[in-house]
């Protein structure tokens, strides 16, 4: 049996992003209602105008691969059979950037430019997770 992945600590900062992937399969974002930026990865104020009035707001779930790597030696014995593992630093359509695992049938398919959306089964990742 495989073992779990790891799971990603809950904080006050991340709860609603966490739980809106683990619970409905969404991407959720910060936008700014001083300044209007979206914000990734999740904090309690803006890093633009350092206004504390975030709201939570879905995102679209695409991107474009800015910069990705294969790993071949996981960090945790739940991916061993998974490698090569793509992480991936993804641009998203709503404009912050974010690093994310990719899933594809053919990692030699991954490369720079490549439009990515989310994965539309949750499954056993514990993270947003993309797909080609």
């Amino acid at each position: 049996m495989t073992p779990a992945y790891p799971q990603p600590g809950v904080d006050l900062d991340n709860a609603r992003f966490i739980i809106a992937w683990r619970e409905r399969g969404r991407l959720v974002l910060q936008r700014c209602r001083g300044c209007g930026a979206m914000i990734f990865y999740p904090r309690t104020m803006c890093p633009g105008c350092w206004s504390p009035d975030l709201a939570w707001v879905e995102a679209s779930g695409r991107g474009v691969v800015v910069s990705y790597a294969l790993v071949h030696r996981p960090n945790h014995e739940s991916f061993n059979g998974e490698v090569p593992i793509i992480l991936a630093e993804i641009a998203l359509a709503e404009g912050p950037m974010m690093i994310a695992r990719i899933i594809a049938n053919n990692p030699a398919t991954i490369r720079t430019g490549l439009s990515v959306k989310l994965v539309s089964d949750v499954g056993r990742y514990p993270l947003p997770t993309f797909t080609t």
